[in-house]
């Protein structure tokens, strides 16, 4: 699905300056945006974990399971974005499989990308608790 053709028209943009905060870690989430120009970074626990460049959904997880937010996103230049509340969400879903699939796709491969990270961490926690056999 192309955004930002799907999206170009959309009457309620939000405009964000390079360094904003557009939400943060623990909020409540009401809305998830389209990145549709400019760049983003997302931080988990005050750690960079993606840079998001247009085209881009952000905060979609606090819509899919309507709880507080689990990520802060900073803008990194200047951004439009496209704020989409739970309703607007609900009716893309229901008229738009494609949008569907999208939201989907993009939540799995984060998923994916943290479990890479997982796996790596866990390597590195099991070589350092190795210790040398006793001869």
């Amino acid at each position: 699905m192309d955004l930002i053709a799907h999206f170009n028209a959309a009457r309620n943009v939000v405009s964000l300056p390079a360094g904003a905060v557009l939400f943060a870690e623990g909020d409540p989430g009401a809305n998830m945006y389209v990145l549709i120009e400019g760049m983003a970074e997302v931080f988990v626990g005050g750690e960079i974990v993606e840079a998001a460049h247009a085209p881009a959904l952000l905060g979609e997880m606090a819509l899919v399971d309507n709880t507080v937010r689990s990520a802060t996103v900073v803008s990194r230049t200047t951004c439009k974005l496209v704020s989409i509340d739970v309703q607007q969400f609900d009716l893309l879903i229901r008229e738009s499989p494609e949008f569907a699939r999208q939201v989907m796709s993009v939540m799995a491969g984060r998923l994916r990308v943290m479990n890479e990270h997982l796996k790596e961490a866990i390597r590195e926690l099991s070589v350092r608790g190795r210790r040398p056999k006793d001869a």
